[in-house]
This record gives structure tokens, C-alpha cells and sequence, in this order.
């Protein structure tokens, strides 16, 4: 007697591609608080969160009506190369890509200061 393999559901327990892609809890945590750190410090004052289907952005803006200061990004195309995380300036430039997004946030966290 030959047992056939289960069938897949094609429901959202599917392991297809998500149709769009979003920030889990755990990275929004991260993200928050250091955006939480630069609003008290008065650098940053506004933000704004895209979840589109390749790509899931934050992006910060020192006023509203300016382009980004950065832009947060996260591409799970890009997670078995480069890293799927990645920090962009205002000009477009990416300032770090990595797998660790605690790592990757470090190019714009503030720096400690020193009190002598």
C-alpha cells in the first residue's frame, strides 16, 4: 500500500511569496526605538511606513515636508547576498546593507558621548 504525499493548501498558510512585504514586530521594535532616542533628542521629528510588494520602507524625516533623511529598508529578494536590510540617505546613497538589522542601524544611531 503506497501513501500519497498531502496535498497544499493553497490558503494564506501557503508558503508563497507574501504579496506584499512588512516589518515584523520584533524589527519595528528596533526601528522605534531608535527613532524614539532621535525625536528626543530633537534631530528627527516625523516618519513614514511603506509596505509595498518587493519592499518594506521607514522612512525619517527631520520635517514633514521634506524628502527622507534615511530610508529603512528591507528586501527578503536580497537576504542570500548582500543582506536584506539596508540604511539609505537623502541622495540615494546606501550607507550600509547587512543581515542584522540592530548592525545595519548603527551607521545612523547617535553616537555615546564622552563626559569628561
Amino acid at each position: 500500500m503506497s501513501v500519497l504525499p498531502p496535498i497544499p493548501f493553497p490558503g494564506p498558510a501557503s508558503p508563497a511569496a507574501p504579496s506584499q512585504v512588512a516589518f515584523h514586530r520584533t524589527e519595528l521594535s528596533l526601528i522605534l526605538s531608535l527613532y524614539g532616542r532621535m525625536v528626543a533628542s530633537g534631530e528627527w521629528r516625523d516618519y513614514g511606513i511603506s509596505h509595498l510588494r518587493d519592499v518594506a520602507v521607514f522612512s525619517v524625516f527631520r520635517r514633514t515636508a521634506e524628502t527622507p533623511l534615511y530610508r529603512i529598508e528591507k528586501r527578503p529578494a536580497l537576504r542570500l547576498r548582500q543582506g536584506q536590510y539596508a540604511v539609505i540617505g537623502s541622495e540615494g546613497q546606501v550607507l550600509r546593507r547587512g543581515h542584522d538589522l540592530e548592525q545595519v542601524l548603527r551607521v545612523i544611531a547617535p553616537k555615546p558621548k564622552l563626559i569628561e
